[in-house]
């Protein structure tokens, strides 16, 4: 059955996908039904917020990811991003950009990934707009959170002699897309009658479709008395995070390849698409890991820390910043993870990485 958004329109539509919203936060006063929303924060602590715009074309393919992961997704990232401030997120905004192609039910789909986000990680929706597009669908999603006064963390706080840490692992979510794309060009090389094959990857995908925001490091970092001195999520890329740190520290960096967090189904697929799986896990990007760095004084509080990797330290400034290969040999970094305003190889998130 399919419903179109018309028969609706476009308070309907918010009425609909917005039914049975509960607010869960205490700083969330009112949420949808008004001109705006209305919050309230305590004194004692300092207001976050970011906003992420993922537009069809650009940042996500209809044709493999489903609607319900989209949406999942689209609230996750933003998540993400106040977590890597040492924040919780609290509520969010949603607007949307709908062409005709949609129906009432793909919204629905797609919203209910979102209230799966907002419910396993207690946000709440507060608010948001839908209009029509001419150009597929957009997807615009602003968080609000908070953190105690005086312990957000920034980019710029990374010094000398500081332990350069990393959670998870890198390059998975790339691996994901890079297999998502091949078993879209086998489909379209047999006239859509293969079935894609992804056995033994479920990894892959689950890391690319449906990543999660590390509100269990945050969280162990605080209980362990651990303040980082500089953080960021990694969306674009370890290289490009990690220079993004360093240039707004003013410091320079050693990172070493054996230390790099790689999980096995990684390391298999990059070399079923003959990539260097080192450089996927520098430049892949999306992986929602975060990166920070930590005094030297907490290195065995962070060397015990479950889901934690130690992979290099920070230096002065004028010894820039390199990745010691597993052979002992010193490469600089470059920022080489995706660009979407960037013409050439780097403005597609589809790109293979050269071995």
């Amino acid at each position: 059955m399919r419903t179109e958004i018309s028969t609706l329109g476009e308070f309907g539509l918010i009425r609909h996908l917005t039914e049975g919203i509960e607010l869960k936060n205490e700083s969330s006063r009112y949420g949808i039904g008004d001109d705006a929303a209305v919050l309230s924060y305590p004194a004692d602590r300092e207001i976050l917020m970011t906003t992420d715009l993922l537009m069809e074309g650009v940042h996500f393919d209809l044709t493999y990811v489903p609607l319900k992961h989209l949406g999942y997704k689209s609230a996750v990232v933003n998540f993400s991003d106040i977590y890597a401030m040492n924040g919780t997120p609290r509520q969010i905004t949603v607007s949307l950009g709908v062409s005709k192609r949609f129906s009432v039910e793909d919204m629905e789909a797609l919203y209910a990934g979102i209230r799966l986000a907002c419910e396993d990680y207690g946000v709440d929706i507060v608010g948001g707009d839908t209009t029509s597009s001419y150009t597929g669908l957009t997807i615009s999603i602003t968080c609000i959170g908070d953190v105690e006064r005086g312990k957000a963390v920034y980019r710029n706080g990374a010094q000398e002699t500081d332990l350069i840490c990393v959670s998870g692992d890198l390059g998975a979510a790339y691996m994901g897309l890079q297999l998502l794309e091949r078993e879209k060009l086998a489909m379209k090389d047999a006239g859509g009658d293969v079935q894609p094959d992804f056995a033994g990857k479920e990894y892959l995908l689950e890391r690319q479709l449906k990543p999660e925001a590390r509100r269990d490091i945050v969280e162990r970092l605080r209980q362990a008395g651990v303040q980082p001195t500089a953080m960021m999520d990694i969306s674009d890329g370890l290289s490009s995070e990690l220079l993004h740190i360093c240039t707004q520290s003013h410091v320079g960096c050693r990172i070493y390849e054996e230390h790099i967090p790689l999980d096995y189904q990684t390391a298999v697929m990059a070399e079923e698409l003959n990539m260097n799986v080192t450089t996927c896990a520098l430049n892949g990007g999306e992986d929602y890991e975060l990166l920070f760095t930590v005094p030297i004084a907490d290195h065995e509080k962070v060397a015990e820390m479950e889901g934690v990797k130690l992979i290099g330290h920070i230096t002065k400034a004028e010894l820039g910043c390199a990745l010691i290969t597993r052979d002992g040999q010193e490469f600089e970094l470059k920022a080489q993870g995706w660009n979407p305003l960037k013409e050439g190889p780097e403005a597609s998130p589809s790109t293979s990485v050269e071995k």
